[in-house]
């Protein structure tokens, strides 16, 4: 059966957009529908943490989305009207070190952008109302904006519908979890009339015993205000009024003269939210990306770049799987990795002492210990590196292979490979790591002092039998500390598309990357 689309996305959200970008730079054909009118007017969601802005970066959109942003390069800490002490970012080494702060409204209009500059055109007022599954393609029903309906086939289906996802429900799949008691989320986009300076990049954090305030300012006028506070009135459902959010951030901050002035669009939100996880991500030719998946309450901001970097870990997969380059174990893999990774930023996210709401006497135990801690450099980068996302890897992955199983220093099977200087050894300057990888394709990267030619020859012609594209990049370390960055000289490792480890084995040990390769990377 012929198909005018290898892959039919439902959603054209941020995750949906972002799915449609990384299979289109895989040459895979793509519609994506929405039953919107267009791209959303709302703000919503303002920050990429510098992991999900190296993956936009590998699908070739990270600057697009860098030029209309602002580079957040710390923010003042307040506890109860006095100051703590400052915080600083920026101390990784990757092409994105700094969050970037940018309204979600704005990053959907760029992704749509840049994906018609691909040749694909988002079909908005497009609602999915059906869909039935057969061995080799899906059927969804679809309802055109003109009414009528039409009946599209595609050999795979990623809905990235919202927490609400018709897919999810057409599908029997639970979503499984509860509500967060007692938390409220207010927030809203104003311009604010305070004793304090206002500098692009640069935010504050107040707290008080029972709400913690964000503000940081946004590329357009003003500031992104975020509140978490108890939730006295849960029937109180209404958006706040600016006196309200005024209220609260006056009393939070201790500002008592403080003025607020609404910006255009006007957005004031409250929102409840629940922690909740699908029962599975997978359902034949059928996947849920985004808050289909996965949604919880945004403490820490991270719900739009877990979905990003499931997109990034999804795409490369189904391209692999639907081009013949891979097993199915690959594309299963997506379920465990996208969920442990879900399940991390929940556990993390609980555990926020920032954005935690607390008792006076606990309250006053944190300001103290935050003036305490603020100023150690090593506190402050621990800090930094759990917000990144840097650290959060794969390593309970089917697709993580360590060899030996106790290693030494430098990154593990399943960890993100660190973006350090190199040397390529066909010669040139040092060169940033991760401009050498590709999302197109593997990379087996190896020690140039161990790299003669008959073993790189061997290499390259274990990799040629692959279905799957791998550049062997034989490289030196240009950092004083290569062991702790690249791992050990001795060892060879494969690295993912999506810039993760796959294996890291000795180099003599060539059974194990034969056997890797056989196991994934073979039709």
């Amino acid at each position: 059966m012929e198909h005018a689309a290898d892959v039919l996305v439902i959603g054209a959200g941020p995750v949906g957009l972002t799915l449609a970008n990384a299979l289109r730079r895989l040459s895979v054909r793509v519609r994506i529908v929405d039953r919107a009118p267009g791209t959303n007017r709302e703000p919503r969601a303002d920050v990429i943490f510098p992991r999900a802005g190296e993956a936009l970066g590998a699908l070739g959109v990270g600057e697009t989305i860098r030029r209309h942003s602002y580079q957040m390069r710390g923010a003042e800490f307040y506890g109860d009207g006095r100051h703590l002490g400052s915080f600083v970012t920026g101390r990784f080494d990757s092409d994105y070190p700094c969050a970037m702060t940018i309204e979600q409204n704005d990053i959907e209009r760029l992704l749509a952008e840049e994906l018609a500059e691909r040749e694909v055109n988002v079909e908005w007022r497009t609602e999915a109302t059906g869909m039935r599954q057969d061995a080799d393609h899906v059927e969804v029903t679809l309802r055109l904006p003109d009414g009528s309906s039409q009946v599209a086939t595609a050999p795979w289906v990623v809905a990235c519908d919202g927490n609400r996802s018709a897919v999810r429900e057409w599908l029997g799949i639970p979503f499984e979890g509860k509500r967060r008691a007692n938390l409220q989320v207010i927030q809203g986009n104003v311009v604010p009339s305070w004793p304090l300076s206002d500098r692009p990049g640069h935010g504050y954090i107040f707290l008080a015993g029972r709400c913690t305030v964000i503000a940081f300012p946004t590329p357009g006028p003003g500031y992104r205000i975020f509140c978490v506070r108890d939730d006295p009135e849960p029937a109180h459902t209404e958006p706040p009024t600016l006196t309200e959010l005024r209220d609260l951030v006056a009393a939070t901050a201790d500002i008592p003269e403080l003025r607020l002035t609404v910006v255009e669009p006007v957005w004031l939100s409250r929102g409840r939210f629940s922690d909740r996880l699908a029962a599975a991500f997978r359902h034949g030719r059928v996947l849920l990306a985004g808050d289909a998946a996965h949604a919880w309450a945004p403490i820490g901001g991270h719900g739009m770049n877990v979905g990003m970097l499931g997109a990034h870990n999804l795409a490369w997969k189904l391209a692999a799987v639907h081009c013949g380059q891979a097993a199915e174990i690959l594309l299963d893999s997506y379920d465990t990795e996208q969920r442990a990774l879900a399940q991390g930023v929940i556990r993390d996210m609980r555990l926020n002492i920032m954005e935690t709401l607390l008792p006076e006497p606990l309250h006053r135990v944190r300001t103290a210990l935050l003036k305490a801690a603020l100023p150690w450099p090593g506190c402050q980068r621990r800090v930094e590196w759990l917000m990144s996302d840097f650290g959060r890897n794969h390593r309970g992955s089917p697709l993580s292979w360590q060899l030996p199983l106790l290693p030494g220093r430098g990154p593990q099977a399943g960890d993100r490979m660190p973006d350090v200087l190199v040397i390529p050894a066909a010669g040139g300057p040092p060169v940033r790591l991760h401009q050498l990888l590709g999302y197109d394709r593997w990379t087996l990267l190896v020690a140039a002092a161990r790299a003669d030619a008959g073993t790189l020859h061997r290499l390259r012609q274990d990799c040629a039998h692959s279905p799957a594209p791998i550049d062997v990049l034989p490289v030196l370390a240009a950092d004083r500390d290569p062991t702790r960055h690249l791992g050990r000289v001795h060892d060879l490792k494969l690295i993912r598309p999506d810039g993760y480890v796959g294996l890291s084995a000795p180099i003599d040990r060539v059974e194990a990357l034969r056997t890797y390769l056989a196991r994934f990377l073979s039709p």
